[in-house]
This record gives structure tokens, sequence and C-alpha cells, in this order.
């Protein structure tokens, strides 16, 4: 069975995209299907390339049990649009970003994370960065359902 290939993409790659890579990653192994599935993050831009996820990500992700430490901030790339089944875009802006880019031949399934939250009538996943604990804590909520909600259709 080929695997699923899921690519996290928001503007830094250092909060939100870590966040829902390190749930996706750490549901899989709970619910042992990570043989088929493979995933990453990104950003659309480069400005934490190389970074570890921000500390305040990984401080509300490590209270749930989940280690995001493994994850390196890198830009998005054009060949991200072949290696990924599906491009997860953290808000409209990344998505527009994503979108405007996108070959016409590329292969990926573009779409917003939050489409797989029904409890959410705004579609973007807020961005914490400029917030306190109160943001980390909403974004892994809203991250969390989402992820549980894909991983559970694709795995039907």
């Amino acid at each position: 069975m080929e695997k699923t290939k899921v690519l996290f993409v928001c503007l830094g790659n250092i909060c939100r995209s870590p966040t829902a890579e390190g749930i996706f990653k750490y549901k899989m192994e709970q619910k042992g299907l990570s043989s088929r599935f493979e995933h990453d993050s990104a950003g659309t831009s480069a400005y934490h390339a190389g970074e570890r996820p921000d500390p305040r990500s990984q401080e509300k992700a490590l209270e749930k049990g989940i280690d995001l430490n493994f994850i390196r901030s890198r830009q998005f790339i054009t060949e991200d649009y072949y290696a990924f089944d599906y491009i997860f875009a953290m808000d409209e802006k990344n998505y527009r970003d994503i979108m405007d880019d996108r070959p016409e031949n590329a292969t990926a399934k573009i779409q917003m994370m939050l489409d797989h939250n029904p409890e959410v009538v705004d579609k973007n996943v807020p961005d914490p960065y400029w917030t306190g604990a109160e943001g980390f804590e909403l974004v892994f909520q809203l991250l969390d359902t989402a992820v549980e909600n894909f991983i559970n259709e694709k795995s039907r």
C-alpha cells in the first residue's frame, strides 16, 4: 500500500504547521497508522529556516504529550506540489500563496486545514506568534480536531 503524504503549511513554519505535524505524527502512532502516512511541514516564507518550532508551541504540545523537537523549519518549494498528496494551508493567505504559484500539472490536493474541523465557521487557524498562552491553546485545539477528523476520513 502506498503511503498518503501530507504537508502542513503556514507562514513561518514555527507555530501552526509544526503543531499540526506533531499532532498528526502523534495520532498516527497512537492509532497504529504510521506505516500508512508520511508527513512534513513548511512555511511560505523562509524567515525561520532551520529553526525548531516556537518554544510556546513546543510547550503547549508537550503538555499534551507531543514532542515537536524533531521538526526544523523549511520553506515551501515547487517540488512539494508533486511530492505530497495533500497540502493543508493554515489560513487564507497561505492558501492563496500556494494556489497562486501552483503549476498547472501539480498533483497535490490543496485544502484549508480547518476544512476538517466542522465545529468552526472561520477556516483560518489564527497565528499565535503575537499572542499569549491562550492563543497557542486555541491553535492546538483547532488543529487537534481537524487532524483527528482527517486521519479518520483517510483511514477508513
